[in-house]
């Protein structure tokens, strides 16, 4: 098993784009199976490379039982309906703030055989989508907030116990699943 760390706000790789997969062969699968592994971990509904120092474009997920990833993943549909809930996030520990988001969403990748894939999800399977794909594009959920919440959240980053920005990463606590995301859905 090879579970690793949690990279935190304030790390480079969290804000950079992601290179799209292109070689598939032990390099690929070994990166899946670490994110697999990550995200099996209590309170984990999603994992994207760039969280495990990664840059290279892979999410896995683990929600309602359901667990899998998504090789160079791009957001194919979303609905109108949207929801609105508490999200947080794994690389930002402990902080949750009211997130809008598509209620459906769509995404299409490939897997490790590079094969078409879909995955498609409703409420919490939906936000995980969205948000696992904002990482992959170098976004935290914290830029998608109203500005005066963004506000509020960048002072109480800056507040937290685990923010050190000239610190090396350190595992973030697993928050419970409906904290991970939000209950909205």
């Amino acid at each position: 098993m090879a579970m690793h760390p949690i990279v935190r706000f304030g790390d480079p790789v969290l804000v950079t784009p992601t290179t799209p997969v292109t070689r598939f062969g032990q390099r690929t699968e070994a990166l899946v199976r670490d994110l697999l592994d990550t995200v099996d971990a209590p309170g984990r509904a999603g994992v994207a490379a760039t969280q495990i120092g990664v840059g290279m474009r892979v999410f896995s997920y683990n929600v309602d039982g359901r667990i899998g990833y998504v090789i160079n993943p791009r957001i194919a549909e979303r609905s109108a309906e949207t929801q609105e809930g508490d999200e947080g996030c794994l690389s930002v520990p402990e902080l949750w703030y009211p997130t809008r988001r598509a209620q459906r969403a769509v995404v299409t990748g490939v897997d490790l055989r590079n094969e078409p894939v879909t995955v498609e999800g409703a409420g919490l399977m939906a936000r995980c989508l969205q948000h696992e794909t904002d990482h992959l594009d170098g976004m935290l959920y914290i830029e998608r907030l109203d500005p005066d919440t963004r506000k509020r959240a960048m002072r109480d980053i800056r507040r937290s116990s685990w923010f050190l920005p000239d610190a090396a990463p350190s595992p973030a606590p697993s928050p419970s699943l409906p904290s991970a995301f939000g209950g909205a859905g």
